[in-house]
Order: structure tokens, then sequence, then C-alpha cells
């Protein structure tokens, strides 16, 4: 199958993702914990793994530091098929890191920012210049409240150009949800999960089941693509029904980036010309559980064979 080139802008940071008893108590009290791996991270990171193991032509355009895990993470993305051209190195600024401290059913984030608030409009630009990409992916918007700021003119001029956008917002740390609403009748996909709708609608002012919540943003320009776990993803439009399709059933090892993987999946459908919403889904879908069978976001994720295509 022959694809469309995307472009993959956000954050690239090593995750440590730590298993087991991991609810830290205080008191200089120490704990032994069953695992603890040091695997590639960031949303952007990880959705470009995605994509390139589903035989998409991928780049990243983010930024590292000059250091030991900024290494890392470049050795990862290049070992994983992704171009690293349009990473650029600070090498004043240490490269951002993760700690996931994962459960079978939950997980919490510590993040230490490092390189990722530096990335601006100006890189992407020139990154989408270089690459001909024809479709631009942005994610972890409220780590980077630098590039955040200059989205609403990049995508537009993105738009213009007939280059194709989507993104994935991820949680937002002060919880205001600021800027996403103007970006809207920018984006063409946009990617939540469950928790993340519900806070973009609350901000809104819209409230309700779901899918009318999701039918309402979507309103404002793009479809409305939604992670929902275990239950798999669904989407809507302005108009017309709700489209599912089921994740597969596994036995978990770990969660993180399973939402990123999930982007990938339908990304990547997106950019191998499938029309069929239904198919996407069920792209989407089959990569975000695939991914949650290996530790880390990109330890375990979906190839084309996984999806039936040979």
């Amino acid at each position: 199958m022959s694809a469309r080139t995307v472009l993959v802008a956000g954050d690239a940071n090593v995750d440590l993702v730590l298993r087991g008893d991991v609810v830290p108590r205080f008191g200089q009290a120490e704990q032994l914990a069953d695992s603890g791996e040091l695997v590639l991270g960031g949303s952007a990171s990880i959705a470009a793994c995605g994509l390139a193991r589903l035989g998409v032509p991928t780049s990243l355009v983010a930024r590292v530091g000059d250091d030991a895990f900024g290494r890392f993470q470049l050795d990862a993305l290049l070992a994983a098929g992704v171009g690293t051209d349009q990473v650029e190195v600070d090498a004043a600024t240490p490269t951002g890191l993760s700690v996931i401290l994962s459960t079978v059913d939950d997980r919490a984030i510590l993040t230490v920012p490092g390189t990722i608030p530096t990335l601006r409009a100006a890189t992407v630009r020139a990154a989408l210049a270089t690459t001909r990409a024809g479709h631009l992916h942005v994610a972890s918007y409220f780590l980077q409240p630098a590039l955040a700021a200059e989205l609403p003119a990049l995508l537009a001029d993105v738009r213009a150009a007939g280059v194709t956008v989507s993104l994935d917002t991820n949680w937002d740390p002060a919880e205001k949800w600021e800027g996403v609403l103007d970006l809207l009748p920018f984006v063409d996909y946009l990617l939540p999960n469950l928790s993340e709708l519900r806070a973009l609608g609350a901000v809104a002012g819209v409230s309700g089941p779901d899918r009318d919540v999701a039918r309402t943003l979507a309103q404002s320009g793009p479809r409305i693509v939604v992670k929902a776990g275990a239950d798999g993803g669904w989407s809507v439009g302005p108009d017309g029904p709700a489209v599912h399709a089921r994740g597969l059933t596994v036995e978990v090892v770990d969660t993180t980036g399973a939402g990123d993987s999930f982007d990938a999946g339908y990304l990547a459908a997106l950019a191998h010309g499938i029309d069929d919403e239904r198919e996407r889904l069920r792209w989407a879908a089959v990569a975000g559980s695939l991914s949650t069978l290996g530790s880390g976001g990109s330890g375990r994720q979906a190839t084309l064979e996984d999806m039936g295509v040979r």
C-alpha cells in the first residue's frame, strides 16, 4: 500500500515506566516496584512511531536536548522508521522526562517539560515545506503554550495550502482547556478521549450524552474521533449517525500511549486512502488495543499485517 506523507508535531521526551506497587508513600518510605523501563515517550513521538509501523512515510518535528535522553529518543524514533531530520537539538535545555506510575487499570504521570515547550510554529512551517507532507498531526497542545498561541495562524495557512490537520490535545494539566475551541475551524479531525471530550464540552457550555457533545463540537468543523478505552472508539460529524468500532479483548500489560496508537491507526487509514469511516475506526481500535500488550507507548504497536493488509 502507498500512503501520503504525515508530519507529526509535538513532544519528544523519554518515559520511565514503573509498574507494581507504584502509589507513593511519603515519610522516606522505600517501596519495591515490579519493573522499571526507560522507553520512547511523548504523545507526538508515539503517534509518529505508530504511523511509521503502519507503512506511512512519517516525520517528526520536535525538540530534544543535547543529552543522553535526547539521543535515546532519536535512536528509538529512527529504529521505528520515523524521519528525524526535523527534530532540533537544543544545547541549552534538557530533554523532557515523564515518570509513568502504571497499574493495570490506571496510571499517573509526572512530567519535567524540558525541551517540550520550546517548539515554535516557524519550525513546523519549515518542516512542512521540507517534507511536503499531506497531513499535519499536532499533539500535546497544552504542554506547548508558545506553539499553541501560534497555532491558529499556522493551521489556517496549512489548511489553505491543502494540507489536512488533526489534533490530539491530551489532558490539560491546568484543567482550563483554553484556546482549543478557537482552533476547531482549522482542524479536520479532533481526537479526544472521553474525559477530554467532556472537559471541552463543559468549556463550550454543552452538556448531555457524549455523542451530543461531540456532535455540537463538530459544528465548528472537525470530525470528532473519540477514544473510548476498552470499548474501542467512535466518531461523529456535525450531521449523521455516530460510527463505532470495538477494540480487541487483550491481557493488558501497560496502557501508556494507547490513545496515541489509536490516533496512529486512524491517521494511517486516512493516509492509505481508506474512505470508509467504520474501517478507519477499526484500524484505530485495533492499534489502540494491541499497544497495551507491550511496555510503554511503542513497545507493541500495530503493523499492516495486524490490520489484515499483506
